[in-house]
């Protein structure tokens, strides 16, 4: 089928990485969204306009991580049926997707639009930064429907086996997102509003580019007017797999919100050096997360074709990868954290790259738990498991909150920092266990 692609046929550690590739260019694009947005308000605006952007960051991953993990729900049942080679079904999947998409997006733009300044002033965002913070992500939220539909369109096209066309389409959006800030910014004094319009029009184009691509290249998901209704069965189906993927990302947001609520009370510019950090951690634990979500396709089409040696297979190899990338991108960090963080804030901030070193060395030393932890758990979403990724969500959530409240106040910046590894071993541990006690049952 064109534009489609196999993954139960052929070298399952050739196969990994030939999608992860792709897949791992399309994140690090993606994370160019709200890089550019860092760099550019940064370097143009100044520290507190980024300090301003920075402290949105953990409410739209409260949304947007909602809608990402909805989406990847909805498309690992796709992949399943897609490995199984039933045509009909395919469809059936696609088209309830598109269904349960609008749906959300229509709930949590109202949600959201009308309680961001609420949830900003209850995590004390300090006064000199809260104006800007309310106008970046009140434009974001409002154009929640193009990353929805992004999201959606996207995994539904790598759900298929093709993780090189929504990079292709992801660069584009990049460029357009970058061209559109400095002239917004520039040109046309709009500030962080600029920065927020930009990345909403960037996001909607690639959504558009992905409609048209499936339109054009993928016959196997044009649907006509019979295909046009819902099974309650399959809404249902897909929903008990979609809802809890959403809200998993949303546990974990709420940790991060708590984290914010703690740096806040450290000061601007605390905020800003967590801020610039996190934007490089983001792009380094992108091959970790790539792999994951990789695994999360890989083992869905091996589930649905009754490959269950392969998906063995396909994990142990994936797992000697990733740690090795793990390792490499740590050692990076922590030698060359101090000069990427000047690129963001310039090297005269000397306290804003002290800190984020801080953050980056603690984070960087235990990259290995959070790689076996994508791993395990976009494995166990391809088996069609949600709770215990769920209940892992919970436990990263909590040991997140413990960091954040309990080591702050002893240990300032280094406390809120160790959030992030506690929580990965929180969660790790208990998706571990699940995989391999899932794996050994399927093989019974």
């Amino acid at each position: 089928m064109a534009g489609t692609k196999n993954l139960t046929e052929g070298n399952p550690a050739k196969l990994i990485l030939l999608f992860t590739v792709p897949l791992l260019i399309g994140n690090i694009f993606q994370q160019f969204y709200n890089i550019a947005d860092t760099f550019i308000v940064g370097r143009t605006i100044g520290i507190n306009a980024l300090a301003a952007v920075g402290c949105t960051g953990s409410i739209m991953f409260l949304i947007l991580g909602f809608a990402q993990g909805l989406t990847a729900g909805l498309s690992i049942i796709t992949a399943q049926k897609f490995g199984a080679g039933d045509k009909k079904a395919i469809k059936e999947s696609y088209f309830t997707g598109i269904v349960i998409s609008m749906i959300v997006t229509i709930i949590l733009t109202v949600v959201s639009t009308i309680f961001a300044r609420t949830i900003l002033d209850a995590m004390n965002t300090p006064a000199e930064i809260i104006d800007d913070a309310y106008k970046f992500v009140f434009i974001i939220f409002l154009g929640i429907i193009t990353s929805m539909f992004f999201y959606f369109f996207s995994n539904v096209i790598r759900a298929l086996g093709d993780s090189r066309t929504p990079l292709i389409y992801l660069v584009l959006a990049c460029i357009l997102n970058i061209v559109l800030e400095f002239g917004f910014i520039l040109i046309f004094k709009m500030g962080v509003s600029g920065a927020a319009w930009a990345t909403v029009i960037a996001q909607g184009v690639s959504a558009l580019l992905c409609i048209w691509y499936i339109k054009r290249k993928l016959p196997i998901l044009k649907l006509t007017k019979s295909d046009l209704k819902i099974s309650k069965v399959v809404f249902i189906e897909h929903v008990k797999m979609s809802l809890p993927m959403g809200f998993q990302a949303s546990i974990i947001a709420i940790g991060a919100l708590v984290v914010q609520f703690a740096l806040n009370n450290l000061g601007a510019v605390s905020v800003a050096a967590y801020t610039a950090a996190q934007k490089i951690d983001t792009l380094a634990i992108q091959p970790m997360m790539s792999f994951g979500i990789t695994m999360a396709t890989y083992t869905a089409q091996n589930y649905g074709a009754k490959k269950y040696e392969r998906i063995k297979e396909g994990v142990r190899k994936c797992i000697l990868i990733s740690v090795t990338f793990s390792v490499i991108v740590a050692i990076i960090n922590i030698f060359a954290g101090q000069f990427l963080t000047a690129a963001f804030v310039g090297f005269d901030q000397k306290e804003v790259i002290l800190l984020s070193q801080i953050y980056l060395t603690s984070n960087g030393i235990f990259y290995f738990i959070l790689s076996l932890l994508f791993i395990y758990r976009y494995t166990l979403q391809g088996l069609g498991q949600s709770f215990i990724p769920t209940i892992a969500g919970i436990m990263e959530l909590l040991m997140r909150t413990f960091a954040a409240i309990m080591l702050s106040k002893p240990f300032g910046f280094l406390g809120v920092s160790l959030s992030n590894p506690l929580a990965w071993l929180g969660a790790c541990i208990p998706l571990a266990c699940a995989y391999y006690i899932s794996i050994r049952k399927i093989n019974n």
